[in-house]
């Protein structure tokens, strides 16, 4: 799975979603609920490098596999919405594999 490309980019949108989830819902809460911003920092760090990974494999993927300007573009987006990745996998990344 690790091995191809689209296998990679599987892995990391599935981790940048849960580092999405993780600063919506924990993270967030912490610094403004509880006045702890210390997750944040790490939460949100971590969240930023997996986001440019996750950028520059779907920018790999595309031209590798021929994908639509449409499919890219719907990938893109997904990553901004919660869960938005996690849905990308099952319907987009899983039915355009060439």
């Amino acid at each position: 799975m690790i091995f191809s490309s689209l296998g990679r980019l599987r892995l990391v949108a599935f981790a940048e979603g849960v580092s999405l989830l993780l600063l919506i819902f924990v993270a967030m809460p912490l610094k403004y609920g509880m006045r702890i911003p210390e997750p944040n920092f790490y939460i949100g760090s971590a969240h930023g490098v997996l986001f440019v990974f996750y950028v520059l494999l779907l920018l790999q993927v595309t031209i590798e596999k021929g994908w639509t300007f449409w499919n890219f573009v719907w990938s893109f987006v997904a990553s901004f919405v919660p869960f938005g990745t996690f849905y990308a996998d099952k319907v987009i990344f899983t039915k355009v594999r060439n």
